[in-house]
């Protein structure tokens, strides 16, 4: 278990080095998450304790939406010149999120379900 939490903490570290340290315009955690994939792509094993943080940290996600959603209460004055702005570009966005996940879920799903039925 703590190993997985370790793996996760040197990536996103790393990740906010590497930002910091060459200034790519990329968010340190996305940076360490890319290093994550690359770790997991080019390591091959069975990772249990990686699978249970993992499930972990994704059943309780919405706690950790909790400071930034306080930290909202501090942009009372931007809120309140662009909110309306804010929430439309926040609805579409978000509409077109589902709308392209669903066309690339589809397109995979006929996209890898006939490849699976042309296997012997």
């Amino acid at each position: 278990m703590f190993d997985a939490i370790a793996l996760l903490l040197i990536c996103q570290l790393t990740g906010e080095i590497i930002h910091r340290g060459l200034g790519i315009p990329l968010p340190g955690s996305v940076i360490g998450m890319m290093l994550l994939i690359g770790w997991l792509a080019s390591v091959q094993r069975e990772r249990p304790s990686l699978t249970a943080v993992s499930g972990w940290l994704t059943a309780h996600l919405s706690i950790m939406f909790v400071p930034a959603a306080v930290g909202l209460i501090d942009e009372g004055p931007v809120l309140s010149r662009y909110g309306i702005g804010l929430l439309l570009a926040t609805a579409v966005s978000t509409i077109l999120t589902m709308v392209v996940s669903v066309l690339v879920f589809l397109w995979a799903l006929r996209r890898f379900s006939s490849e699976s039925k042309n296997e012997p």
